[in-house]
């Protein structure tokens, strides 16, 4: 039996990925699924870079737009949605386009990972959260480290969700996540597949991230976040924990100056890219788009592709 076709379209946050994803869909015939943590929200347009309905172009989009602030987004509930999403694509006899610089995400729906947990007892993940309240994310990652150190490697400390996971895996089955993940990557993708990393030239695409932290500013991300504070949202929602979203509202809380929360904001989101680059240079069969090697042009860059997925027996 033929393997259904996905395209996967990434690369570190500030790319460009929307622009060229457009152009894809238009040209494979294809409908594009999110694979982002934050476009998923609804009222969370201005920070999450959000696609807009103009910029669309009549191209169907999956997983944006689709939850409340207030309600978790996990990977495991990423992975529910998107297949379900892409089964809808392939019964139209269309392309799903996996766009998002989600690495977790993306890596949980091409290898189809198993998130089975031993039970569906959740107190020790509600102890977790409490003492992440109480305690700090730090010290979750310090227990983390002591319990498996490469996963600790991998997860940023202020990652709460992932660190939880991590832990909560290794108390359920006393067993390690990395070990688990690992042997799980080395699983056959069920997809005839193109993984694709759009990515440039350092110093442009953290040039590209500071002016584009500006564009939010003006656009009116402080009144966006200050209308979520004003809804019952605290650093506590897992929507609040997105770039952007938390720094500004530790200003609205008197953390520190307007001016220094902007200046976290571009250096986080920095530091931010360069793990993105890091996780994909970690996964296999990955082919990388050089913007600068293309001359910046989205139809050369649009030709590049499209040789690619023939390549791959995606298209004709």
């Amino acid at each position: 039996m033929m393997k259904k076709p996905l395209i996967i379209l990434t690369g570190p946050t500030a790319v460009g990925k929307t622009a060229a994803s457009i152009g894809l869909a238009k040209a494979v015939g294809g409908e594009i699924i999110s694979a982002d943590s934050m476009q998923v929200y609804r009222h969370m347009d201005i920070g999450s870079a959000k696609i807009t309905k103009e910029e669309m172009g009549g191209v169907p989009h999956h997983l944006v737009d689709v939850l409340e602030p207030e309600e978790d987004f996990n990977v495991v509930l990423f992975q529910r949605m998107a297949l379900a999403a892409m089964k809808e694509i392939c019964a139209k006899g269309r392309i799903p386009i996996v766009v998002g610089g989600t690495g977790f995400y993306i890596q949980a729906l091409l290898y189809d990972i198993d998130f089975t947990e031993n039970d569906s007892d959740d107190s020790y993940r509600s102890e977790l959260e409490e003492e992440a309240r109480s305690r700090g994310a730090l010290y979750l990652h310090e227990m983390l480290l002591r319990a498996d150190p490469e996963a600790a490697r991998q997860i940023h400390p202020h990652n709460i969700k992932r660190v939880i996971r991590a832990l909560e895996f290794h108390r359920k089955t006393g067993g390690k996540i990395s070990e688990h993940n690992a042997r799980e990557r080395e699983k056959e993708s069920p997809y005839q597949y193109a993984y694709l990393v759009l990515n440039d030239d350092r110093a442009k695409l953290y040039e590209r991230i500071d002016r584009r932290v500006d564009q939010m500013m003006d656009s009116g991300l402080l009144e966006e976040v200050r209308s979520l504070k004003a809804r019952g949202l605290t650093k506590n929602h897992v929507s609040m924990q997105g770039l952007g979203y938390k720094e500004l509202l530790g200003y609205l809380e008197g953390d520190y100056s307007l001016e220094e929360a902007v200046r976290i904001i571009k250096r986080d989101t920095r530091h931010f890219a360069k793990r993105q680059i890091t996780w994909f240079k970690r996964e296999k069969d990955v082919v990388w788009i050089d913007k600068k090697s293309l001359d910046y042009r989205e139809d050369g860059i649009l030709a590049y592709i499209l040789g690619v997925l023939k390549e791959k027996k995606i298209i004709e």
